[in-house]
């Protein structure tokens, strides 16, 4: 299992205590309170898979007043993972330390308003379809004490972690393509429109066809706006084939509504002209 990336100082405090290490228990456990997290601005992940797609998350922090957090030896962040913090099957998190700003101080408290950014590579974070799912938010404080030479070594480090804060789907991406002919077309004649849906397979890190899921068939006459025309299923490999009657000029696309594991996509038009 990868390591969580919070910066330097929580990378190297994981990469020795290792992420699935027992969190301190409760009686030495930070009094801090993660609150309102919010992943993606409530929206799901699409992921495809090549491109790094960054993630932000909000959350408000209550801290004890004299607990310092300079992310070095005091740090904290939310983190995403899948499964439970016990045996987590997958986990990402920010690069870099969040942002946090105080909003209200009491005697023994300060709460903040932090901002940060989860960063999501397929090639990196993602393994196979079962990572199209539904993931959680975690809480991570650490505190890390450590001494370093080139002859000597000292390392303490605490983590706790609290767990489904709140959740985000992730999904595969989906790629979508229309093809009308023949071009132009004869009135009254038929057209065969053709395309193919197909959606991430990070596994091996292409797109592979996705077949036995409706996609709609859609129309805008020229001047006008898309209507729909036909649902088909997507074939071997997510091939797409149909046919139509050529009645006026105007662009066909494909829409595919998107699955609990696969993004919607929407493909471009095909201008016909009908003479």
């Amino acid at each position: 299992m990868r390591k969580l990336a919070i910066g330097a100082a929580l990378s190297g405090t994981l990469a020795l205590a290792g992420l699935a290490a027992p969190a301190a228990s409760a009686a030495d456990a930070p009094d801090l309170t993660f609150a309102g997290v919010t992943v993606n601005k409530g929206k799901a992940v699409t992921v495809g898979t090549t491109d790094t797609v960054t993630v932000p998350v909000s959350y408000t922090l209550t801290r004890p007043k004299d607990l310092v957090i300079d992310q070095e030896k005091n740090f904290q962040a939310v983190m995403l993972y899948r499964g439970t913090l016990r045996s987590a099957d997958n986990e990402v998190g920010p690069d870099a330390p969040p942002v946090c700003k105080t909003a209200v101080t009491t005697d023994t408290t300060v709460t903040e308003n932090c901002t940060e950014k989860v960063v999501v590579d397929p090639e990196e974070a993602l393994f196979d379809a079962s990572d199209a799912t539904t993931w959680k938010a975690a809480g991570v404080y650490g505190h890390s004490d450590s001494v370093f030479s080139d002859d000597y070594l000292h390392s303490e480090n605490d983590i706790t972690m609290w767990g489904n804060l709140a959740s985000v789907k992730v999904q595969r991406a989906a790629r979508l393509t229309v093809n009308a002919t023949p071009e132009p077309a004869v009135k009254g004649r038929t057209l065969t429109v053709k395309g193919s849906l197909t959606r991430a397979d990070w596994e091996h890190g292409t797109y592979r066809g996705y077949q036995g899921v409706k996609v709609v068939l859609q129309f805008k006459a020229d001047g006008g706006s898309y209507v729909n025309v036909k649902g088909i299923t997507s074939g071997t490999k997510g091939a797409l084939s149909t046919t139509v009657k050529a009645t006026r000029s105007g662009t066909y696309r494909f829409v595919f509504a998107g699955t609990a594991t696969t993004a919607a996509k929407t493909s471009a038009g095909d201008h016909v002209t009908v003479k």
